[in-house]
């Protein structure tokens, strides 16, 4: 077993561990670091060129079950006042009046784990009604389509530009049986006034480029969570949808909602 050490900001995080089990990691730990960054800890069977994720190094492993220690950092988790975050793994029980929801490392950005996902997750809970028509933009592993499907939603759409992401939600939506229109692309391709609710789970620059898309397919009414950006760029991406919503906040992350 070989281990890559890698050093990220603490925005940085949930992308390269995403990136890190596509590469085919074992596992990966986090550590804190001063300064609200982090270092992550990935295991591999064989080392390769990492160069991609600079700064990086191999290390040594000590002779342990390493995936093992990795799956053991994932707890279940409670997201607002529905939700119930389980690593795909384990066999905990649903709480009472909780709507289950598995978190899959490997399956793309967006695995629930990270506080942008729990906003979301907060969001959508208190917009969503049954039978409205949703989109999760930048779908990634599927998570929030697939609580989109849980809530109620009559119908559930998801996109994203990254094949190898439609591709793990495909997956996913097959294997726990949620019918979810999936395509590979953007937003561009969605019919004006379609939508009751948008959920997208991006950085603050695609944001704010797609608020002129994003108040297009939504019919008269129609409300959104954004999220995936820190509290830093807040003011940009509210700018840019007029200063509508409310704010939530998790750690240094933020999601507008209405």
């Amino acid at each position: 077993m070989h281990v890559l050490r890698l050093e990220c900001r603490a925005a940085e995080k949930d992308r390269l561990i995403a990136e890190l089990w596509e590469r085919g990691t074992g596992g990966v730990i986090e550590e804190e670091l001063p300064g609200g960054g982090a270092a992550l800890r990935a295991f591999f069977d064989e080392p390769f060129d990492a160069s991609q994720w600079s700064p990086a190094r191999w290390e040594a492993a000590e002779d342990r079950d390493w995936v093992e220690v990795a799956q053991s950092q994932w707890e279940p988790l409670l997201a607002g006042a529905r939700f119930f975050l389980v690593p795909s793994w384990r066999a905990d029980p649903t709480p009472p009046g909780r709507l289950r929801l598995e978190m899959r490392p490997g399956m793309a950005c967006g695995t629930g784990w990270g506080p942008a996902t729990q906003l979301a997750l907060e969001a959508m809970e208190s917009r969503i009604r049954p039978g409205m028509t949703v989109l999760d933009l930048g779908t990634g592993s599927g998570i929030l389509a697939v609580a989109a499907a849980l809530l109620g939603a009559g119908r559930v759409y998801a996109c994203d530009i990254d094949f190898e992401a439609t591709r793990a939600a495909r997956d996913r939506f097959r294997s726990e049986g949620i019918q979810v229109s999936l395509f590979a692309g953007s937003v561009r391709a969605v019919r004006a006034a379609a939508l009751d609710f948008v959920v997208a789970n991006i950085n603050a620059e695609a944001l704010a480029s797609l608020a002129p898309e994003i108040d297009r397919i939504l019919k008269p009414g129609g409300g959104a969570a954004l999220t995936g950006f820190p509290g830093r760029n807040l003011g940009g991406v509210r700018a840019a949808y007029g200063g509508r919503g409310t704010v939530l906040e998790k750690d240094e992350w933020r999601a507008i909602v209405w």
